[in-house]
């Protein structure tokens, strides 16, 4: 039994950390310029984010080198706000957009920046280790229609389904 840990536990581990397929993450990525605060305009669903809306997340260098992350937003049903801290680092070369997460001790998942407005660092498509896990952020609580639009459609050409989006609005961040 121990052996089977021993082979597995790796997997399970590390399982989580790829680019998924038929997709490629963005080159030429600024650490440096990543870092502040991001709003998500839409998501896929997914277990840790349900029933939250206002979703934040804010990014800082630690004194490691890794980035501080600090995800907040609005639980709709319980009717507050709730903070999550997590630490990222890069997989592999830093100047690409290839990150992994971790919320829990040695646990981490993918973080992949798979678009991104290269000259103004405004807006990002962010994807997991599997295609279920996707968003779009934005500097800005608000993104143009237009934007927003060509966004959705180049991560449907990627194969991602986004007839399900969960999508905010501005006004869900004023109940700060």
């Amino acid at each position: 039994m121990f052996k089977r840990l021993l082979v597995f536990l790796p997997l399970f581990l590390f399982g989580c950390i790829r680019i998924p397929e038929g997709v490629d993450v963005v080159e030429g990525f600024e650490l440096e310029r990543y870092l502040g605060t991001w709003y998500e305009i839409a998501r896929t669903e997914n277990a840790f984010e349900k029933n939250f809306s206002a979703v934040t997340a804010t990014y800082s260098l630690d004194t490691d080198g890794s980035v501080r992350v600090l995800n907040k937003g609005y639980h709709t049903e319980k009717g507050e706000w709730r903070e999550t801290k997590a630490k990222a680092k890069f997989v592999d070369d830093p100047s690409k957009g290839a990150l992994k997460v971790s919320f829990f001790g040695p646990f981490y998942s993918s973080y992949n920046i798979i678009d991104l407005d290269s000259e103004g660092y405004r807006w990002a498509m962010v994807t997991g280790y599997k295609k279920t896990l996707f968003w779009i952020l934005s500097r800005d609580p608000e993104m143009d229609p237009e934007l927003f639009r060509s966004l959705v459609k180049k991560a449907e050409g990627l194969g991602f389904d986004t007839a399900n989006l969960v999508i905010g609005g501005p006004e869900d961040y004023r109940r700060e």
